[in-house]
């Protein structure tokens, strides 16, 4: 198989395949997360919180009191990457024109000079963050196969996608290709492994807000 039949390919069925497996994955991890149910909570509400929820899911993005101090790697690294991989993803021009031509919707995107400073933040900040994971020995023992497979799959769609848009390492056609086929692979292997926090970190967020608040503890 050519270079132009491996990308056309990727970019037709396989594409297709990947969207179908990750849609059926999300849907089916929801469906095991929602029908697990909630107990009612038959006691008095220690106070009246309902907004509690909501405000949780922005506490729960600021690092607690004296932790950025303590591992400034950790959350500085972890802010530039997501930062940086959320630039690159929804705001690369290539990027907005393939969901455009999914789905008809469209918005402004970022000039590439931007857009490249943000790819190669996030791809520093990945190592800075795998660097730190190595040479803690807490997170080190902590750490397990999961956790760098899931580092491995985030890193591949933003370092060849860099690859292919600076035309480097090898033909143009072919990193496209792999590009295309890392972001497959990343889409597939989301719902079944650690990057489904993607979808469910902020229903938990919200969810532990709201059962905290309900009993009077700060969350």
């Amino acid at each position: 198989m050519s270079a132009l039949e491996l990308l056309t390919w990727a970019r037709g069925d396989g594409l297709a395949i990947a969207l179908a497996i990750c849609a059926f994955g999300i849907l089916l991890r929801l469906f095991e997360i929602f029908s697990l149910g909630r107990k009612a909570d038959l006691s008095r509400p220690r106070e009246t919180s309902p907004g509690s929820g909501w405000r949780t899911i922005f506490s729960r993005s600021l690092p607690p009191p004296g932790l950025l101090k303590r591992s400034p790697v950790t959350y500085i690294g972890g802010y530039v990457f997501h930062i940086g991989f959320a630039l690159t993803l929804f705001f690369f021009v290539p990027h907005i024109e393939l969901v455009r031509g999914l789905t008809g919707l469209s918005w402004p995107g970022l000039p590439m000079q931007v857009v490249d400073i943000a790819a190669v933040a996030a791809i520093l900040a990945l190592f800075a963050v795998l660097a730190s994971r190595l040479t803690n020995p807490v997170k080190r023992y902590l750490s397990g196969f999961q956790d760098y497979l899931a580092w491995l799959l985030t890193l591949l769609p933003l370092l060849t996608g860099y690859l292919a848009f600076h035309h480097v390492v090898a033909d143009y056609t072919l990193m496209l290709a792999l590009h295309v086929l890392s972001v497959e692979l990343l889409l597939v292997a989301l719902p079944f492994t650690k990057l489904f926090h993607t979808v469910s970190v902020f229903v938990s967020r919200w969810y532990n807000g709201d059962i905290f608040g309900r009993k009077g503890v700060a969350s």
